[in-house]
């Protein structure tokens, strides 16, 4: 090893806590031929094939295949069904029409760009591309032989199309997750952000790994960033995670080059988003890009149609599962004395406290016995969770392992004290803790669920409040229809909220 190389060792980290392992780390530091040993900057051609095809992911082939394969099957079998001709011609003759509007909306190159793959997120855009290739479909159609396509031949290619291009690309990232290795990342930042972003990630769905992590001043003594970088690549490091204020907006930019030119792949955690979330619009005037913000809160329509989705879902839902209410109903009178239903006080909308209903899953005397059990507590700061809590009855420990004990909250929603998704329902002690600003999110109902019920226990009182912003500020009827979505996967992979 010659004195212009740093030596960067592999070894395990000793972890902060027996039950949570740590992952392994990247020891880096100069390398032993002298005192003054440094790192001669490596000369970086940004016009050379470098490593962005050796370290190019396999997702968008993956993709690829699985977008043709239901776009030709789906094709073939829907025009089949309803004996239009020359569905087989039709089918290869409109598959790369298909590709080619998923490539130009973007479809191929955003796993490379996620930490997260997830298919719900791209819906929307998958359903107006799918509508609009049908649409071509009916265009092209006509110079084959006889066997015109009628509107609801369209309807029905449309709905079969999409439900068969959303469930291949689930299938795709299902195959990609078992076959590629996990992406291993370093974080570029300061220890109270590596320590976020790492925590972050080992509790969601993202297949990242976090190496290591190493503060912007700390670059300059490992050969400058562009060595550093050059380095990373050649040990394997997927991507670099550039936290806020590493050394300056500069020098921050000059990260993001460098890496882009070597092959890294990049994340940036700005620090704006975190006060006004990702519905932003990018606007360029003249060269110079600008993030245009939406009001906080919702107008006079956006209430509306939360509303009656709130309504039109809620009512569905309770004729639904009316049977399963009353056998719950009749399980909790059965096991223990009391109440059926249990009415907490819960600060609501605007401050105004109501009371929120949820099936009996304690004790009578259960707030009497809550300072005995304090130490049982693993929520956050400012919240209180217990684990294991010795108030709850047997059936209780059911219900809420399902969350079955959250669907009476369905009578307040039609109350329109709560919404089906929102912020979190604070009792009135934990409600007192929060002033100011972070007040805001009081402009929305409270939910039965919401991105803070996703995360669980794992987060303190003033990380709730932020999520809770930042939801309050993104806010879409088919957020909540994501969060729903999710929020059953959760409960069904879990177990318990």
């Amino acid at each position: 090893m010659t004195p212009q190389q740093a030596a960067i060792e592999l070894h395990d980290a000793e972890p902060v806590e027996a039950a949570t392992p740590q992952p392994a780390r990247l020891s880096i530091a100069p390398a032993s031929g002298g005192p003054s040993a440094t790192v001669t900057p490596l000369r970086l051609d940004a016009s050379s094939p470098d490593a962005l095809e050796s370290n190019e992911p396999i997702h968008p082939r993956l993709l690829a295949v699985a977008d043709v394969a239901a776009v030709a099957a789906t094709l073939f079998v829907v025009l089949s069904r309803f004996s239009v001709s020359a569905g087989a011609m039709v089918a290869a003759v409109s598959v790369p029409l298909a590709l080619f509007l998923f490539a130009t909306a973007g479809l191929y190159s955003r796993d490379e760009l996620r930490l997260k793959h997830t298919t719900l997120d791209e819906a929307p855009l998958l359903l107006q591309l799918t509508g609009l290739f049908v649409l071509g479909v009916a265009i092209v159609h006509p110079p084959f032989p006889a066997g015109a396509l009628t509107g609801a031949h369209v309807a029905v290619l449309w709905v079969a199309l999409f439900a068969a291009v959303l469930g291949g690309r689930v299938l795709a990232r299902s195959v990609a997750q078992r076959i590629v290795p996990v992406e291993s990342c370093v974080i570029i930042g300061d220890h109270r952000d590596a320590d976020r972003i790492r925590q972050r990630i080992a509790t969601s769905q993202a297949r990242t790994t976090v190496v290591d992590s190493v503060q912007g001043a700390e670059l300059s003594g490992l050969g400058g960033p562009e060595a550093f970088l050059r380095r990373m690549r050649d040990l394997g490091v997927h991507r670099i995670i550039i936290a806020p204020n590493v050394t300056g907006p500069d020098a921050e930019l000059e990260l993001i080059r460098l890496a882009k030119a070597i092959g890294l792949r990049v994340s940036v955690l700005p620090r704006i988003l975190g006060a006004v979330g990702s519905a932003v619009a990018f606007d360029e005037v003249e060269g110079m890009a600008m993030l245009g913000v939406p009001r906080f809160g919702l107008g006079r329509s956006s209430r509306f149609l939360k509303r009656a989705f709130d309504v039109v879902a809620t009512t569905i839902g309770l004729v639904l599962l009316s049977p399963v209410i009353a056998a719950i109903a009749l399980a909790i009178r059965l096991d223990s004395k009391g109440p059926i239903f249990f009415r907490q006080i819960r600060v609501g909308r605007h401050s105004q406290h109501f009371f929120m209903v949820k099936f009996r899953s304690m004790v009578t005397d259960a707030d009497g016995r809550k300072g005995e059990i304090s130490s049982l507590n693993v929520a956050g700061t400012g919240l209180f969770k217990a684990k294991d809590d010795p108030r709850v009855t047997r059936v209780g420990r059911f219900l809420r392992r399902s969350s079955l004990d959250e669907l009476p909250q369905l009578f307040n929603v039609l109350r329109g004290e709560m919404s089906l998704v929102g912020p979190r329902p604070l009792v009135t002690d934990e409600d007192a803790q929060i002033l100011g600003l972070d007040r805001s999110r009081l402009r929305f109902k409270p939910g039965m669920t919401g991105p803070w019920q996703l995360l669980g226990s794992r987060v303190s009182l003033q990380e709730m409040v932020e999520i809770d912003y930042l939801y309050a500020s993104n806010w879409s009827l088919w957020l909540d229809l994501k969060i729903l979505l999710r929020t059953v996967r959760y409960v069904v992979r879990r177990g318990n909220l």
